[in-house]
């Protein structure tokens, strides 16, 4: 455990402007209308909500760690080098099931990118 506070304390040292999260942190490269752009780093054992987006659709590349990526009832692990498509309103999530932090760029493209498109259907954290 003390290898992963360290490993996710070096990577969040590159990071600028960080929002941390029950799930690990992020934080947003690129914005401007109809796109956004995240480096998501979600801890060991983390997962995001299983969720979908009315107004975007998701693409995710995963640059360090493994996860499981849920999308519409489909699983799928990801490793580095690994990407997976989100359409818009497909429920999805991914979860860290290895030791050491997932990192994945995250590139959403839509109408709207506000991080308020979001309905959550199942949390472990509580913010449904």
């Amino acid at each position: 455990m003390f290898y992963v506070r360290r490993s996710l304390k070096r990577l969040e040292r590159f990071m600028k402007n960080i929002t941390k999260c029950p799930w690990g942190s992020f934080e947003v490269l690129s914005e401007a209308p109809g796109h956004k752009v995240k480096r998501i780093i979600v801890i060991s054992g983390g997962s995001l909500s299983l969720q979908l987006h009315h107004h975007r659709s998701e693409h995710w590349f995963v640059v360090a760690g493994q996860g499981v990526a849920t999308i519409s009832g489909t699983q799928k692990v990801l490793s580095p080098g690994q990407s997976v498509d989100i359409p818009q309103m497909a429920k999805h999530r991914i979860e860290n099931a290895s030791e050491e932090p997932l990192v994945f760029i995250e590139v959403q493209t839509g109408e709207y990118c506000g991080d308020d498109d979001i309905e959550r259907f199942e949390d472990r954290y509580g913010r449904i």
